[in-house]
């Protein structure tokens, strides 16, 4: 896969932190060259392309529930790598078209144009211009500028509503009260009632629903508006690890899965 730039600060950020990081949830950067005004920069072949094509392109046949989770938990994988390393590198652009699949449907994280190293010692935040992608960027980071990794947690939260809904995040030929889908779904992410009613229709209940109310949990907590109270990505992974499952709730609960361990935690904050 080749990619130009033309932006030297892109370029050289994208090989610094790809060149420095290897995990098999971040696309490998083969090499880069610079030439006149021209910038290349060659990464590993991604099969099947990007999730935004897989989930929204017209023609594209609908992701199953397990290939579905399966994705969210390798980007989820990518984005703690970045998160935990040595100095933390926040990805500030997180979205369905940055995740490219492979063969076997691995998600891999891409362009890395936009990422940032976090803050270090007893910095609480990095103050920068607010960059990427409307739709997916966290309003406390839209509003003053402030980024930490929380910031990269409500992008996931985002994408992960994407994935369960097959919607896309910002869709102008939708009904008003729908162009924005975190607006439209977040009311109904922790109404049990309500909840299978986002769910993707394509994925015709091939799910279990239990499975899908903790996905739709997780997500909920990712895109609260108070930053503190989303949760670490280490603990998105966690959580996901186990909602791969394909099928009905009676194969669903062979498997124990605890619920979303913050919950206990924000008892009596305000989430939403």
């Amino acid at each position: 896969m080749i990619k130009m730039w033309k932006v030297d600060k892109m370029l050289k950020t994208e090989v610094n932190f790809l060149g420095q990081l290897r995990h098999p949830n971040l696309v490998k950067l083969i090499g880069y060259c610079c030439e006149d005004d021209h910038r290349l920069l060659v990464y590993e072949f991604m099969f099947r392309g990007s999730l935004e094509n897989h989930l929204f392109r017209k023609t594209a046949s609908p992701l199953p529930w397990a290939t579905r989770m399966s994705i969210a938990l390798g980007a989820a994988k990518g984005l703690a790598c970045l998160h935990n390393a040595e100095r933390p590198v926040i990805y500030r652009d997180f979205k369905t078209s940055n995740i490219l699949l492979d063969s076997d449907y691995t998600a891999k994280l891409s362009d890395f144009g936009l990422a940032k190293a976090g803050p270090e010692g007893d910095e609480t935040h990095v103050s920068t211009r607010v960059m990427g992608t409307y739709g997916y960027a966290a309003p406390e980071y839209v509003m003053t500028g402030h980024l930490t990794a929380r910031s990269d947690v409500y992008s996931f939260g985002v994408v992960l509503l994407e994935l369960l809904t097959g919607r896309k995040s910002i869709d102008k030929s939708r009904s008003s009260r729908e162009h924005s889908l975190v607006d439209w779904a977040c009311p109904k992410l922790n109404d049990k009632r309500r909840l299978l009613q986002i769910i993707d229709p394509r994925l015709e209940g091939q799910y279990s629903v239990r499975a899908a109310h903790k996905a739709c949990s997780l997500a909920y907590y990712c895109l609260s508006q108070n930053p503190k109270a989303r949760p670490l990505m280490s603990d998105v992974v966690e959580t996901l690890e186990p909602l791969q499952l394909q099928g009905s709730d009676a194969s669903f609960q062979s498997i124990h899965v605890p619920d979303y361990r913050i919950h206990r935690r924000l008892t009596g904050n305000n989430v939403h």
